[in-house]
């Protein structure tokens, strides 16, 4: 695997809570400076600040369809970004509104300081549900493709809900600290991490956990799959560390980011976002053995030479100057 350092982007003038990709490379990030900015990651440069919140912006997400979900203090908009317009603000919540998602069907679910998580559904903009259960702040929530909800909350669990039915079917128990960020991979396994240091790996299936990944040296603030099988993990030890979900190992540890990492984001490129308390977001592209050797063989044979390969790669960041593997090749 390669990574490469593309760009830090430096707007923002407070820390950077939530970061998040749309699939038409658009980046959008939220800050405790009380905007939103959408970047072009073609371009890397700003193309829209979004304002109208009167406090913290603590998380963003995007639904696919262009539209743009941001939570704040007791509020979430919902903005249309192909306008750049708020279209609605959504109001329900007693406290922050630590997390958005949404689903593929037309659902947005938010998890709050007040300890409930709401289900709005963005055709009418209204709540259809409160879910209860949780006994302390909701910092995380997150879909899967099957209908199910995970939240991870202040007190020390995961709650896994059916949203057809509108039930908590399970509660994953054994952090023995905050369940700071959840989210699904795809393929029936859900990560978890927490303010005790660790990410847990859990089979949904069978509800277990499946694997205790060890390594940050201080809180784990946010969890990101990629559709590669990897893992990446945001800390307040000011590090990113990438796990390879086959082997269950730390493939490399990202530095570069002075402060804590308050989340982290792939697009589908191999591109993965970071947003930090030092105000700014690092975008790196992550690179897998797989890919290297499919442009690698995919250049040969249209024939190219071997110094226009080079500088491909060059481009690319999988090299340096010198012809040198850049950064960790694994």
């Amino acid at each position: 695997m390669t990574t490469n350092l593309i760009v830090t982007l430096k707007d923002h003038t407070d820390y950077v809570n939530s970061v998040a990709f749309n699939p038409d490379g658009m980046l959008a990030s939220g800050s405790c400076d009380k905007t939103i900015k959408l970047w072009d990651t073609s371009t890397m440069t700003c193309v829209r600040t979004l304002e109208g919140h009167t406090n913290w912006v603590l998380s963003v997400a995007f639904n696919g369809a262009g539209m743009l979900a941001s939570g704040s203090f007791k509020t979430i908009k919902l903005w249309d970004t192909s306008t750049m317009t708020c279209v609605r603000t959504l109001e329900g919540h007693t406290h922050y509104v630590w997390s958005v998602a949404f689903n593929g069907a037309g659902m947005l679910a938010s998890g709050s300081a007040d300890k409930t998580i709401k289900l709005w559904d963005t055709s009418t903009m209204t709540c259809v549900r409160t879910l209860e259960g949780h006994t302390n702040s909701v910092w995380s929530v997150a879909f899967n493709g099957d209908g199910m909800l995970a939240s991870g909350s202040c007190d020390n669990t995961i709650k896994l809900w059916n949203t057809s039915t509108m039930t908590c079917v399970k509660t994953l128990t054994g952090h023995t600290n905050y369940v700071r960020s959840v989210a699904f991979n795809g393929a029936g396994m859900l990560a978890s991490g927490s303010q005790d240091y660790t990410i847990k790996l859990w089979n949904t299936s069978t509800m277990n956990c499946v694997q205790t990944l060890e390594g940050h040296e201080a809180p784990v603030h946010s969890v990101a799959f990629n559709g590669a099988g990897m893992l990446a993990s945001g800390s307040n030890d000011k590090t990113i560390k990438l796990w390879d979900i086959s082997t269950m190992t730390c493939v490399r540890t990202l530095e570069g980011h002075t402060d804590y990492v308050l989340s982290v984001a792939f697009n589908g490129d191999g591109m993965l976002a970071s947003g930090s308390d030092d105000k700014t977001i690092n975008l790196t592209h992550i690179y897998t053995k797989k890919f290297v050797n499919t442009a690698l063989m995919t250049m040969n044979r249209r024939g190219l030479i071997d110094d226009v390969i080079d500088n491909i790669m060059e481009k690319l960041g999988v090299i340096d100057k010198k012809g040198n593997p850049s950064g960790c090749v694994i």
